[in-house]
């Protein structure tokens, strides 16, 4: 790799240093302005966006490819707080379908979240058919089961009774309390190679998307039980989703119209904090 990655207009530039400031030990101010000094760009765009006369080009992160806000964000400390408060896990759905325009929304604001050296690498395979919706829950409650029925994490964890309460419901009455009759199921995937970062990137896009889900008029809640069952490798989920051989379920989130509508916002434990 060559160091020729970012191109500056000598005729804007003003050598305020602000691009080296925002990307210390990658670039630096020279005689002629900012140069790269290591090939060590993770293409996270910062410089560019920093610079305040648009003097400053990255061929990892073109200038071309980011926006100017058309206007600043106008949400005061309370507005936010109240936003933030009002987000609740959804278990009850509509029985509505989520049009795949809408998912894809949600999913474009999921690709802007952070990652870890801007690794991003995560993508995403949506079931929305009810059949095959069924055909997991079927198969989740299998292996949930079968966990509970051996030696393991699962069995000796403290909401296993929980976990055997849901399996019972199921098997009594057929009630999908997997994916809680929700009309799209969310999987995030990765590289099986860098599924350790992936997951923890997975995590913070999950949450933009649950969070602009709610601002959209749709409710989320993480599959956790779905998850568990596809990172152990169980065969008939993966063979339901037929994904590429080197991909691996990194987690899943369904998604739907909420069925009810919550009068009171989230409550939590006290806070916990320490100073030093």
């Amino acid at each position: 790799m060559t160091m020729d990655f970012i191109q500056v207009d000598q005729d804007k530039c003003t050598r305020c240093g602000i691009c080296a400031a925002v990307c210390p030990g990658i670039i630096s101010m020279g005689a002629h302005g900012p140069q790269a000094i290591r090939n060590l760009c993770v293409s996270c765009g910062q410089c560019v966006a920093a610079c305040p006369q648009g003097a400053l080009d990255n061929r990892n992160a073109p200038l071309a490819n980011q926006v100017v806000p058309k206007r600043t964000i106008d949400m005061d400390e309370e507005t936010a707080a109240y936003f933030l408060s009002s987000r609740r896990s959804i278990r009850n759905y509509l029985e509505r379908p989520v049009p795949r325009s809408e998912l894809k929304k949600i999913l474009n604001i999921a690709r802007l979240a952070p990652s870890a050296c801007n690794s991003q690498g995560v993508a995403y395979h949506v079931v929305d058919h009810p059949d095959t919706l069924r055909q997991i829950t079927a198969a989740v409650i299998n292996w949930t089961e079968s966990e509970l029925n051996r030696p393991s994490e699962m069995a000796a964890s403290k909401y296993a009774r929980n976990t055997s309460m849901m399996v019972d419901i199921y098997r009594r009455n057929g009630e999908d309390v997997v994916l809680r009759s929700a009309p799209s199921l969310i999987i995030a995937i990765a590289d099986k190679e860098s599924y350790a970062s992936a997951r923890d990137n997975t995590y913070i896009a999950f949450a933009y998307t649950q969070l602009f889900a709610t601002a959209i008029g749709l409710g989320t809640c993480w599959a956790g039980l779905f998850e568990y069952c596809a990172a152990s490798g169980y065969e008939p989920i993966l063979t339901l989703l037929n994904l590429p051989p080197d991909k691996i379920v990194t987690s899943a989130m369904m998604v739907g119209y909420p069925q009810y509508t919550y009068q009171r916002l989230v409550g939590r434990n006290p806070l916990q904090v320490t100073w030093q």
